[in-house]
């Protein structure tokens, strides 16, 4: 997909980005030049192929799972402006 100034223009407007002029037609060619990459990674046959939360074959370090701090639940609810059965209540925002 090949993008033109105008378009990138038109973009550059909803997106409420200030672009210069002599720089638009670059962005169209870096846009258009995304657009088709886009375009033909979505004609691969991906089926086979598991799904990644990272393209890094990495484990997260995580801290030991134990409590730090006492519970100080009825200390916070004391100063609520309105809880019951230990829950806050607070004003019904969806209809």
């Amino acid at each position: 997909m090949s993008l033109t100034a105008n378009d990138v223009k038109k973009i550059a407007h909803l997106a409420r980005l200030g672009i210069a002029e002599q720089d638009v037609e670059h962005y169209a060619q870096d846009l258009s030049g995304i657009l088709d990459l886009m375009t033909k990674m979505g004609q691969l046959d991906t089926a086979g192929i598991a799904p990644m939360a990272h393209p890094l074959d990495q484990t997260q370090r995580l801290r030991a799972d134990r409590v730090t701090e006492t519970n100080q639940r009825e200390h916070f609810q004391a100063i609520a402006p309105q809880t019951e059965a230990g829950l806050y209540l607070v004003p019904k925002v969806i209809e």
